[in-house]
Parts: C-alpha cells; sequence; structure tokens
C-alpha cells in the first residue's frame, strides 16, 4: 500500500497538472509493492506508468530526480529512454552479455522465489565513444525503467565526510526507485586506494562505495563505465555481475553503423565497405558523427543523397578531430 507521504504527493501532482511527478511518485509505489513481495500488482502498476507515458508522449522528458525521491540536491539527472538493444551497434559477445543481463531482469520474481539473483551490477569498460553509455540508455529502454545519471561532480567534494552522505543519498534513491543508475567515468570514485596521490577522503568515498554496493538489496540496475580500468581498485571488481570490455568497431561493425544512420539518404553507389575500411580506428561515436556531418552536407548543399565524397570528406574530418585530440591528450 501506498504510504501517506506518497498518497499525498500523488494527490498534490495531480492537483498541479505535474505528470512527470505523478508517474514518478507511481513508479515509488510499484518499487515498494515489488520490495513487499506484491510481484504481479508491481508489474500492472509499470506498465500502467508505462502506458501513460506513451499516450503523454513523456518517454524523453528529463525530470529532476528531486521529484521522484527525496530531494538529492541534483545528484541524479532522470530520463526514460526509449533506445532498445537493436540500435547498439556493437559486437555479438557483448550483445549475448546484454541479453542475458536484460532476460535475467524480466524473470526477476522468478529467480527470487528460487533464492536467486538477476545480474544487476555492471561494470563497462573501454575507450571513449565505444558505447557505454548509449548502453545504460538501452538496458533502461529494453526494461522500461527509468535512467539515473548519477553526477559525480556533485558528489565528490573536498568535505570530509560529505561526499559519502551524498553516496547514502543515491543509495537510498537506488533501494526506493527501481531503475538503471549510471555511473559514468566511474574511476572517479574507485581509484585504487594505494595510489600514490590518494588522500584520506579519497580512500573514505571508495570505502563508503564498497559498503553501500556490497550492502545494496535493491531491484535496481547498477550500471559504472570507466575508460581507465587500470586505475580501479582491484576490490571493486568481485563487486560486480558482468564486467564488459568494449573496444574500437571493426570494419563489419562499421558498415552497420553506416548502414543504419544512412540507409534513407545513402545513394545506392556509395562503396560502403571502402568507406568502413577508412573509418576504422574511429570509435563508434565518430563513425556515428561522420554519417551525421555527411547528411548535413548534403541538406545544406540540396543534394538528393548523401555521395561517396560527401561521406569521404565526413571521415576524413573526423579522423583529423581524433587525431588532435589524441595528441593533445
Amino acid at each position: 500500500m501506498a504510504s501517506s507521504e506518497q498518497l499525498k504527493a500523488l494527490i498534490k501532482s495531480h492537483l498541479s497538472g505535474d505528470d512527470d511527478r505523478f508517474l514518478s511518485v507511481a513508479l515509488q509505489v510499484a518499487a515498494h509493492e515489488a520490495k513487499i513481495g506484491h510481484g504481479k500488482l508491481a508489474i500492472e502498476l509499470r506498465d500502467l506508468v508505462e502506458k501513460a507515458r506513451k499516450s503523454k508522449k513523456l518517454q524523453s522528458v528529463p525530470v529532476s530526480i528531486a521529484k521522484g525521491v527525496k530531494d538529492a540536491s541534483g545528484l541524479l539527472y532522470a530520463t526514460t529512454p526509449s533506445a532498445r538493444l537493436a540500435d547498439l551497434v556493437t559486437t555479438r559477445a557483448i550483445e549475448e552479455q546484454l541479453i542475458r543481463v536484460i532476460r535475467e531482469q524480466r524473470h526477476l520474481a522468478k529467480l527470487k522465489n528460487h533464492g536467486l539473483e538477476p545480474r544487476r551490477r555492471l561494470l563497462l569498460v573501454g575507450a571513449p565513444g565505444t558505447g557505454k553509455t548509449f548502453t545504460a540508455s538501452v538496458l533502461a529502454g529494453e526494461l522500461g525503467y527509468p535512467l539515473f545519471q548519477v553526477r559525480l561532480d556533485a558528489v565528490i567534494t573536498k568535505f570530509m565526510g560529505e561526499s559519502s552522505a551524498k553516496l547514502r543519498q543515491i543509495f537510498d534513491a537506488i533501494r526506493e526507485v527501481r531503475g538503471v543508475y549510471f555511473f559514468d567515468e566511474f574511476d572517479a570514485l574507485g581509484s585504487q586506494r594505494s595510489s600514490s596521490n590518494d588522500v584520506g577522503e579519497a580512500r573514505r568515498i571508495l570505502n563508503s562505495f564498497l559498503q553501500m554496493i556490497e550492502q545494496d538489496d535493491s531491484n535496481s540496475v547498477i550500471v559504472c563505465a570507466t575508460n581507465h580500468a587500470q586505475m580501479l581498485d582491484y576490490a571493486l571488481f568481485r563487486r560486480f555481475d558482468d564486467v564488459i570490455q568494449y573496444h574500437l568497431p571493426g570494419k563489419d561493425d562499421i558498415q552497420r553503423l553506416f548502414n543504419n544512420r544512412l540507409k534513407p539518404y545513402m545513394d545506392n553507389s556509395v562503396p560502403v565497405d571502402k568507406m568502413a575500411v577508412l573509418a576504422e580506428g574511429l570509435s563508434s561515436a565518430e563513425v556515428t558523427q561522420a554519417a551525421q556531418d555527411a547528411i548535413k552536407e548534403m541538406l545544406i548543399h540540396g543534394h538528393e543523397k548523401v555521395t561517396q565524397d560527401d561521406l569521404q570528406s565526413a571521415i576524413e574530418d573526423r579522423r583529423r578531430m581524433s587525431h588532435q585530440v589524441h595528441k593533445q591528450g
């Protein structure tokens, strides 16, 4: 049964016409029902919320977490993605790992009835632009959960104990509102405790995170992403159910990306396989940006289709920018 505070929040949000707040509180009620064992009711409530979002076209409207759970002081940014696994161009091995996570989440009640826990703590490792952030959106979209992006810049402070207190707020939200919680640039939290430039507060933050993730018994999915796995404390790895390694796309992956992004616009004479070879070494994000740049050029110059020259020029521009970034780094 919804708490008195939740009932009041539902009525107030309805009277004020705040649909985002109303649906967010409804998700809290569903999460509470799931936690006390009312799985069928929780699923029905979640389905009703999803139906309402679609009917009101709210699926991509960002909402403040302060409207959904206790005021988290801007620590979380909430969206409801519509991305699906078919939108993610990745290797078959990664796709199979994600399918397994999604399948286990969809059978959560059945697994728990047999004393089993579904995979729900994931560590994504790989270079920038390889699809880690988009993976979090895909998981949320496939499962019909809200996506909560953790703002680490708001979590980490220089004041003793303050960061740990903010982490506690986030884990309270993880427990109270079922969703996908995404910690990007996770190495900012999880650096090795023995690192030479470490300070006492950094150790306390990491120790707090280790303790909280170990004690977390929620039904939310926690996704952490890092570009620097070597910087992470070894104690972190055993806290995750799966570690997924992302790499730069190969020729076949790039070709699929170009076909996906350019299919309605591209001239049939464009040798996509040759363009894929030219783009090797770029990240998935850079390949996607090159495709978008080519479409822009087509539209600006009034061409009917994206030509080979358009695409080749866009790839070369992205490669130049990539080289400049790596040179500065």
